[in-house]
């Protein structure tokens, strides 16, 4: 399969290049080409418009910002889904709307065309090293031709069922970190405001009952200062407020995702929006 791929950013980047190494033949977009110049130096051809690489290839693969984002890449009249020959498959790994993959799905197949919506989570390092984990909806056998793709990509992969299953997957891992990473932050507020030795303590905390990825992984970079993105804190506040909208639909209040989404919003309207998610440690000094 030849494969096509949009937002080449900081997941994007490293899931590229895990393509190239099992054997795909990958062409890239970028809407800003200066920052993928150093592929392109490396010998992955660059398309210059989305109509040209949903022409030339046969899977197409998504991970942009917002669903805002994924709508336009998708519909406008000169992208994706008006351009695509019969058979494409269209993969978005966006973590968008569980909605709009569903509408995705319905019009590629009005067109004889294949989708799946296929977020991941595993943060910059899960990109890097190929161990993402990988929720798929979408129709099963489009998933199994898929599978050798994402076997590339990422190590724990899982069908969930009708389009916008995976969707739903994803949001319900982010209600997940949403506690976990607020967890490992007031741990660290807390053993800070007793003057305990936070450094020493981490690899129990760790390795107990109260370890998660965030402690063993984020708290590290964040006691040393290390706030840069390995995920956004604005595209984890876009993640829990679709988390949030799903809720409201089903009438679940769900009072944790609801406090830590809340405390994320005020740690970025101050500036703060293009950390990573450990930078919330801040929020407690």
């Amino acid at each position: 399969m030849k494969v096509g791929f949009i937002g080449v950013g900081v997941m994007g980047r490293s899931m590229v290049l895990n393509l190239n190494k099992a054997g795909f033949e990958v062409e890239i977009y970028a809407r800003n080409p200066h920052k993928v110049k150093d592929l392109e130096e490396q010998g992955f051809k660059r398309r210059e418009t989305i109509k040209d690489i949903v022409k030339n290839n046969d899977v197409v693969i998504t991970i942009v910002g917002y669903p805002s984002d994924v709508e336009e890449v998708y519909f406008d009249e000169d992208k994706l889904i008006n351009n695509a020959k019969e058979g494409t498959i269209l993969i978005d790994m966006t973590t968008s709307s569980p909605n709009l993959a569903q509408k995705i799905y319905q019009e590629c197949k009005k067109r004889n065309l294949h989708s799946l919506d296929a977020p991941v989570t595993g943060g910059d390092s899960g990109a890097k090293n190929g161990t993402l984990t990988i929720f798929v909806g979408g129709d099963e056998s489009v998933y199994e031709k898929c599978l050798p793709l994402f076997k590339a990509m990422g190590t724990n992969i899982v069908h969930c069922g009708e389009a916008g299953s995976g969707q739903h997957a994803k949001l319900a891992n982010q209600i997940a970190i949403a506690g976990a990473v607020s967890g490992m932050a007031e741990t660290i507020a807390y053993a800070r405001s007793k003057n305990l030795d936070v450094e020493k303590l981490l690899p129990y905390w760790s390795s107990g009952s109260a370890g998660s990825w965030q402690m063993s992984n984020m708290a590290p970079r964040a006691l040393k200062g290390n706030f840069e993105p390995g995920f956004f804190i604005k595209h984890f506040i876009k993640d829990m407020r679709l988390a949030l909208q799903e809720c409201e639909e089903c009438d679940l209040d769900l009072k944790m995702l609801n406090s830590v989404f809340k405390m994320f919003e005020d740690y970025a309207s101050e500036g703060n929006e293009d950390q990573g998610t450990q930078a919330i440690i801040n929020y407690y000094k």
